[in-house]
Formats: structure tokens, sequence, C-alpha cells
């Protein structure tokens, strides 16, 4: 019997597959000291980023079945 492969769960909650494959994360520098940045630049770090070509590969072994994604 073959064993199956464990999605790696902190991976699972940081990304989002779209519906035409394409991997989607967070941008960094939201979580604090938010009064010295301006309303513009926090709407921007609120949207969601592609993940890019050279991190996809280690992305996508960590998450081996993409329909657990949330």
């Amino acid at each position: 019997m073959k064993t199956k492969m464990k999605t790696n769960r902190a991976a699972a909650k940081r990304f989002r597959l779209t519906g035409s494959g394409k991997l989607m994360r967070r941008k960094a520098f939201k979580s604090h000291i938010l009064t010295k940045k301006s309303e513009k630049r926090k709407r921007r770090l609120s949207e969601m980023a592609d993940v890019d070509r050279a991190d996809l590969d280690r992305a996508m072994l960590q998450l081996p079945y993409p329909k657990y994604l949330r």
C-alpha cells in the first residue's frame, strides 16, 4: 500500500489557487506599524499577488493536493 503525501498546513493557509491554476499569496509588511504608512500603500498591500516563478516549485512541493487550499 502506498502512503499518502501530507500537505504542509502552514503553506496551505498562506496560498490560494485561482481557477486558472495560478498560486496567489498575501503581501508582506501589513501586520504592524501601520500609522506611518499611507492609505494608498496599505490598500496595495492588502491585494493578493502571484507567487514568483522562482518560488513556485518549492511552494507546490508543500501542496501535493491543491484541492485542500482555501
